[in-house]
This record gives structure tokens, C-alpha cells and sequence, in this order.
């Protein structure tokens, strides 16, 4: 089983990585703005040297979410590559890829209706009607006191009608506006549950994440570092790349292992067995 090494700061370990990976949510945001200290982090990393990949379950397109940082004061140049599960799905969608071949064109929202850059420009449309749609659409819930009990008339009637279920994103949990709160990751599940098809795209497929470092040249893989919250997105994907992770505890799980300023590795590797996904360190923030 592999050793859990609680960090304060990540400056300790970064000398080992020549490329690390972070995510968005509950690493660089809180749901209510930009982790500071984490920032801090990234600068640092990069004036020596470091590639900078950003990698997100968010259904927002890479511009869009390039604009919430740049207007949050995080220095783009940081980066040196940036890639959603909403850009990701915009493309499959464009071109009708794999499963999304035969989706068809109507459908029905989910949660909230208020970002739709996924379907910027194609031939999609949205309904009012759940008995008009081809398939459901989850990118977010509408509010972050949802509870799953506010999707499940919506769901038990797709599943009679037989209809897909198409989210962006497997979070189960994300923040948003600064609390741990329903993400559609855990609608997906219970609508399998129900007996419904789902389609789901974003971590912990590691495809996403080799994707990811396309871009970046002579990637040793041996000296990449994966940082993230969420153990069953981040954690997993990482182990599936066979790259070192490290967990922010600070994030949806900060319920489960606590606020501490020093991570509570016996808790980290309770949840880690939850979810067969082992990250090599734990750090409550990111920090330099």
C-alpha cells in the first residue's frame, strides 16, 4: 500500500517534478473566488521552471474559464496548457463522436441553465418539454443547497421515456460559492441506479490528462505531479497515468479528513481505500 506523506508547502516536494497538474475547483477556487496562497504557489513554480497544466471537470469552455481567472488577477502566462471537460465535450459534440454519434439535436436541462458554451454554435437545442428531448443535460446544479431529492421526479420520468443522460463532468462533489454541494457526477449515479444510460466525460480518465500534456514537450511521466482535491476524479486519474498526486484536503472532502493545518493522513487513507485511489502526499492548501 503506498505511504501517504503529509506536506505543508508544497516548495518541499516540488523539486522532484519537472510538470505538475492541478485542478480548478477546490485547488485554485473555493466557489466564491481565487485561493491566494495557491496562486502564490503556482507563480513560484513557474519562475523555476515548472510546466503548469490545468485540467478541470468544469463545463465551462477554456475561454470562459480563462476569463474567471483573468479577472480574479491569476496570471494566465503561469499556464502552459489549460483544457475542460467543456471543451472537451464541445468538440465530441461538434463532431459527433463515439457515443454522442447518434444523441440527437433537443435537450432537456438539468440543474443550471445559465452556461451553455458547450453547445455554442452547433445544432442543439434546448426544451422545455422533457417528453421533446433526446437526451437530459447536467452541467451544475442550480444551487448549492440542492439536494438530490429536487432531480429525482426529472430523472424517474427520463427513465421511461428512455432517454440518455449527458454530463459534463463526474464530480460527485464540487464547491461552489464556497460550500461542498451536489455536483452531477452523483445525479449520473443515481440515474444509473434508476436503470438510466448515462454519458459522462472528464477525470479520472487518464486520456483527459495525457491530453493535457500534449502540448508539453519531453514529458517524463516519472516526474509529473498531479494536484487535487477530489479523490475519485483527481487521485484516480492520476493513478491511472501512473503519476505521483497530491490531495488538497481543503476541498470536498474537508468534511471528511477536517480543517487541519496539518493533514490527517490516517483519515486521507480511509478515504483513499474508499475509493482504491492513493495520492503520495496530502496538503490541507496549496501553498509555496
Amino acid at each position: 500500500m503506498k505511504m501517504i506523506k503529509p506536506i505543508v508547502n508544497i516548495s518541499k516536494v516540488i523539486d522532484n517534478f519537472d510538470t505538475v497538474i492541478i485542478g480548478f475547483s477546490g485547488v485554485l477556487s473555493d466557489g466564491g473566488g481565487v485561493k491566494v496562497d495557491a496562486v502564490n504557489a503556482l507563480i513560484n513554480m513557474k519562475k523555476i521552471g515548472k510546466n503548469i497544466v490545468l485540467v478541470s471537470n468544469s463545463p465551462l469552455r477554456v475561454a470562459a474559464l480563462a476569463k474567471i481567472l483573468h479577472d480574479n488577477r491569476v496570471p494566465l502566462a503561469v499556464f502552459d496548457s489549460m483544457i475542460t471537460a467543456g471543451e472537451i465535450l464541445h468538440y465530441r459534440l461538434k463532431y459527433r463522436i463515439g457515443e454522442l454519434s447518434g444523441i440527437g439535436s433537443s435537450f432537456y436541462i438539468l440543474g443550471d441553465k445559465s452556461d451553455l458554451g458547450v453547445f455554442a454554435g452547433l445544432d442543439f437545442k434546448p426544451v422545455d418539454n422533457l417528453a421533446r428531448a433526446d437526451f437530459l443535460y447536467m452541467a451544475s446544479a442550480a444551487s448549492p443547497d440542492d439536494l438530490m431529492d429536487k432531480y429525482l421526479p426529472d430523472l424517474q420520468h427520463a427513465v421511461s421515456l428512455n432517454i440518455p443522460l449527458l454530463c459534463v463532468g463526474n464530480d460527485t462533489s464540487t464547491y461552489k460559492d464556497g460550500k461542498v454541494c451536489l455536483a452531477p457526477g452523483a445525479v449520473a449515479e443515481q440515474y444509473a441506479v434508476l436503470g438510466g444510460r448515462i454519458l459522462t466525460l472528464g477525470k479520472p480518465d487518464a486520456k483527459i490528462l495525457a491530453y493535457a500534456l500534449d502540448g508539453i514537450e519531453n514529458v517524463d511521466l516519472s516526474r509529473t505531479l498531479m494536484i487535487g482535491d477530489n479523490v475519485p476524479t483527481d487521485i484516480k486519474g492520476a493513478n491511472l497515468l501512473g503519476i505521483s498526486a497530491a490531495l488538497v484536503s481543503k476541498g470536498v472532502h474537508v468534511n471528511y479528513v477536517g480543517e487541519g493545518y496539518i493533514p490527517d493522513v490516517a483519515k486521507t487513507r480511509e478515504l483513499s481505500t474508499n475509493f482504491d485511489a492513493y495520492p503520495d502526499f496530502v496538503i490541507s492548501n496549496l501553498r509555496w
